[in-house]
């Protein structure tokens, strides 16, 4: 079999199966496992997989610039705002992270209540300039244009004193195996730092995000107490969420 033939059957796999691994792919087509490990190199380098420690997991589409995120799954994530949005209740301090989904979410947001958002998104708190009864606190910091929002010490200091109800949290992957992965190394940490300030850290994952992973791991799926998704989950990940407390909203 062709090297080529056999990437295309590489990714076919892992489609399938939503993971594979560098031994049992060796077995599988019989070849060396360097030869298995170049193929998953190459993959890995034309964006086709996200390689970890052992074999590749399928590479989140939700990793390009804010601008070219805001038309991708556009219904999925407006139906799954809205479902974040009925959780938030009157006098709460709620932490919301940027990102297109929570771009979505804070629109649908009655106008009528009272609540505290703390946001390190710029973007985020523009968005609520027109909301009288909701109070805004914008952390700053360095901006990270990729994604929009403030990283580094300033924005950390300024978090590290927040006791928040809630976390809105943005990631890129959501995996059984994998947990909850991000495209930048900064932005995890200060998702990390975030969810340790909230009583309760929500996720909101449109269809591109689900079982697919990207470089930089946030923390394990029970790092959440609640993930909103739009759709169906397959049964590794409902199982693996079901293990690590986490509630399913559809």
């Amino acid at each position: 079999m062709l090297a080529s033939q056999r990437k295309q059957h590489i990714l076919e796999i892992l489609a399938r199966d939503k993971q594979v691994h560098s031994t049992e792919l060796s077995q599988h087509f019989n070849v060396s496992e360097d030869s298995i490990r170049r193929d998953l190199r190459e993959l890995a380098a034309a964006g086709l997989l996200q390689r970890v420690h052992g074999g590749a997991l399928p590479v989140s589409a939700a990793i390009a610039p804010f601008e070219a995120r805001k038309s991708v799954q556009i219904d999925a994530k407006k139906t799954i705002a809205q479902k974040a949005a009925a959780l938030i209740c009157p006098g709460q301090v709620v932490i919301v992270d940027g990102g297109t989904t929570t771009s979505e979410m804070i629109k649908l947001l009655p106008v009528d209540m009272p609540f505290t958002v703390v946001t390190h998104s710029p973007n985020i708190a523009v968005g609520l300039v027109d909301y009288p009864l909701i109070d805004v606190i914008l952390l700053g910091g360095t901006l990270f244009k990729h994604s929009v929002v403030t990283t580094g010490t300033a924005m950390t200091e300024a978090a590290s004193r927040i006791n928040a109800d809630l976390y809105f949290m943005g990631v890129t992957g959501v995996h059984h195996s994998a947990g909850f992965t991000t495209g930048n190394f900064e932005e995890a940490g200060v998702k990390r730092l975030l969810s340790e300030r909230a009583s309760e850290t929500v996720v909101m994952a449109s269809h591109e995000k689900i079982n697919a992973a990207s470089a930089f791991a946030i923390g394990e799926l029970s790092l959440a107490s609640t993930l909103i998704v739009d759709g169906i989950l397959d049964q590794p990940l409902t199982d693996a969420l079901a293990r690590s407390g986490v509630t399913l909203i559809h």
